[in-house]
């Protein structure tokens, strides 16, 4: 079985800025995988080239064997993408919303799999969200927590086989983070893999199977979080990122 994502000696270049460096990783199929490192480290410079938004300078991302730049409409039937500064029309209810993004949706499917009903996809995403009655409510009278849930159930209603997810729980409560890291796991049993950024180290640490730690846009080290704890001596991975990058 082909990896989830496969990235491969990525760099991207600004100018004369070096965004990213020679960053390598692979994501196995149903697995949780997570890129930590502080604002600037080229998390977000990686999930945009795996999600066909970026063109890398060197390197190659592969989902499910396919190539993102190369084969960017094959691969954007494969995957969901959940950007950090993500919103949803504030004018719309939480189920207008839900509705018109199905339209783009509507027949997709991925890898020889029929693509599912406008009806079916509004009806998950109903379901992951989990607002209830709010959904008849105007988004722009929800709290962060909550349009982060719509946002997360329009991602993953679609049953896309990679789910990209740039700080998904940034600027959230307590509670709501949970929840969003609760659907996560869900998803993952079911076989959904995920590739997810966060500068919050000790989130991740709780939330992914393994992890690659990026600094000035390298990659420093990679592994389980407890196998990178145990090698280092430390209690965890903030503690790690900093002995790495002393």
């Amino acid at each position: 079985m082909s990896a989830a994502c496969e990235v491969s000696g990525l760099g991207r270049d600004y100018g004369r800025h070096r965004a990213l460096d020679d960053v390598s990783f692979t994501v196995a199929p149903g697995e949780v995988f997570g890129l930590i490192g502080p604002n600037g480290s080229g998390k977000t410079t990686t999930l945009r080239i795996v999600a066909t938004l970026l063109r890398p300078t060197r390197g190659r991302a592969l989902v499910f064997g396919q190539d993102s730049y190369q084969e960017a409409r094959a691969v954007r039937r494969l995957i969901s993408y959940l950007p950090e500064d993500a919103g949803a029309y504030k004018g719309l209810t939480g189920r207008q919303y839900l509705e018109f993004m199905a339209t783009f949706y509507e027949g997709e499917g991925s890898a020889g799999q029929a693509g599912r009903s406008r009806v079916e996809i509004v009806a998950r995403a109903e379901e992951i969200c989990g607002l209830g009655e709010r959904l008849k409510s105007k988004v722009k009278t929800y709290s962060k927590g909550m349009t982060r849930k719509l946002l997360l159930a329009r991602a993953l209603a679609t049953g896309p086989r990679l789910a990209i997810l740039d700080e998904p729980t940034s600027g959230l409560d307590v509670a709501s983070s949970i929840d969003v890291r609760n659907r996560v796991r869900e998803y993952a049993r079911q076989g959904t893999s995920f590739l997810i950024s966060s500068h919050n180290m000790l989130e991740v640490e709780f939330l992914c199977d393994r992890v690659v730690l990026l600094f000035d846009g390298r990659v420093v080290e990679q592994g389980t979080p407890a196998g990178l704890k145990e090698k280092y001596a430390c209690p965890n991975l903030e503690e790690v990122f900093l002995r790495v990058t002393r």
